[in-house]
């Protein structure tokens, strides 16, 4: 996210507006004249950004040409651009200093007159930042070392965590009008069953507490990834970090990528606003399967609509946001339904069905349950796998390609045209989804989850067995064989 340079003077002006409007200095503020020591600067970075994280700050600030008390605009003879340290430029003397590695820029302001300069400094984020392998606090107006503090250095391991994509900044320094200009506030009101306020402050209130939106400087506002990603009415009116998490589609009408496309379609909304119009276009794209009820014909979609609407929705939730240039895929082929997301998977594919759910992106996947837009908290795949039973389809395929995650989702198939390996698959995932249900696989359950006539039976014995062979299940009970199967990793 890219703000032009005078969008971007403006805001830095505001910014500073606002810190020196402050009564007095903030644990995460520091006001400077002319002092350009090096140490005491590197101390200040670590000390700041330290204070910036507990007090929960995206940034911490050092502005030379205030002075310090009435915070008046003085103006700085100081030069970090010129100045070196040790024969090296300031920043980088500064950077090799610093441990971990922390943001930080020096930026030089013209400001009512006179010339400022603003450091502008991260919130530490994996742990506390040291300079000089000495980890510094600001404490009103000392800078004392953080192991001298050891309740405040617990309080900051507790509010340190890896990064959270969701919480980034996908549009700095917009009005009120520019906000609602932006995001699909009614759709956010609508799918969350909250009645929509009379009053602009009211939305936006609103919008704040979902982290949809933050304050910025000068009673301006920030639009987060987070609210970008689910209600943009454009994708492309954020930057690349947020349009190219764009949901895209291709349909085949072949089985192979080298066939003839048919649909094309790049998401433009965002994935809440857009989601089921998503699902509809798909919908609407799939052939039918005409079934013959006790009255009457019906038509019946390839493939079961809850399975399909969960599987978008996981790829959404669970795609790994900070890899760049890359979103969802959805591609139709004539024989199978492939949904991908980038990023290697929390939990192992084969452990999708019974390990807790764990997310890389729990704000967004928390407020898209919220929504209904996908099933609770560790149940989506389990739902997969029993409409998949249901319908008597082949399994679904769930593995790694790449630094991706995809899941293959095949359309009718009887047994007799199943591969081995997609028996034994069903197999395995019939056993986990009996186990989570408290009950056991029988020969029965399976010949009936695969559509084998009762006097076939051997054949489910053979797909069993083999299963055995391969370790992938094992007996309830060893000593009494009947009692039915369960999980390897029961």
């Amino acid at each position: 996210m890219t703000l032009d340079p005078g969008t971007a003077l403006a805001r830095t002006r505001a910014l500073i507006d606002d810190l020196r409007a402050a009564p007095a200095e903030t644990a995460w503020v520091e006001f400077k004249e002319n002092n350009a020591d090096a140490v005491l600067i590197g101390k200040l970075i670590s000390a700041l950004s330290n204070a910036a994280r507990l007090a929960d700050q995206h940034c911490a600030y050092l502005v030379w040409g205030v002075r310090d008390g009435d915070h008046a605009a003085v103006g700085t003879t100081f030069e970090p651009a010129t100045k070196k340290e040790n024969n090296q430029p300031l920043d980088i003397w500064l950077a090799t200093r610093l441990k971990p590695s922390v943001n930080f820029t020096f930026e030089p302001v013209d400001y009512e007159g006179v010339r400022l300069i603003l450091l502008t400094i991260d919130a530490a984020s994996v742990a506390p930042v040291e300079f000089d392998r000495t980890a510094y606090l600001r404490i009103g107006p000392a800078t004392p070392r953080l192991s001298d503090h050891p309740d405040r250095m617990r309080a900051l391991w507790g509010k340190l965590q890896p990064y959270a994509w969701e919480t980034g900044q996908a549009a700095q320094f917009l009005t009120a009008d520019d906000v609602l200009s932006r995001l699909d506030y009614p759709e956010y009101f609508e799918l969350t069953a909250q009645p929509l306020p009379d009053n602009k402050q009211g939305i936006l209130d609103k919008l704040q507490a979902d982290q949809l939106i933050q304050m910025d400087v000068g009673r301006h506002w920030t639009i987060t990834n987070l609210g970008a990603i689910l209600f943009a009415k454009r994708l492309g009116d954020f930057g690349a970090s947020v349009a190219r998490k764009a949901v895209r589609f291709t349909a085949y009408d072949g089985p192979g990528r080298a066939d003839t496309v048919t649909h094309r379609q790049d998401g433009q909304r965002g994935y809440a606003n857009g989601f089921q119009g998503l699902v509809d276009y798909i919908d609407g794209l799939l052939p039918r399967n005409e079934h013959i009820g006790s009255a009457f014909r019906e038509e019946r979609p390839l493939y079961p609509a809850i399975a399909l609407r969960e599987l978008i929705a996981n790829a959404l939730i669970h795609q790994d946001m900070t890899i760049t240039g890359a979103g969802p895929m959805i591609e139709l082929f004539s024989d199978r339904m492939e949904i991908t997301n980038p990023g290697e998977p929390l939990v192992a594919p084969e452990r999708f069905l019974d390990s807790p759910p764990r997310s890389r992106n729990e704000a967004l996947a928390s407020l898209m349950r919220r929504m209904r837009l996908c099933e609770e908290q560790g149940t989506g795949i389990d739902k997969v796998i029993s409409a998949v039973e249901l319908h008597q389809l082949p399994p679904p395929d769930f593995r790694m390609e790449g630094e991706a995650v995809r899941v293959v989702f095949f359309a009718p198939r009887r047994f007799a045209e199943m591969t081995p390996e997609e028996r034994l698959r069903a197999c395995v995932q019939h056993a986990a989804l009996k186990h989570e249900s408290g009950q056991k696989m029988t020969n029965a359950s399976l010949r009936e989850r695969l559509g084998i006539d009762s006097h076939n039976a051997s054949q489910a014995s053979t797909i069993i067995r083999q299963a055995l062979d391969n370790r992938l299940i094992r007996p309830a009970d060893p000593e009494h064989p009947r009692a039915g199967y369960v999980p390897s990793w029961v």
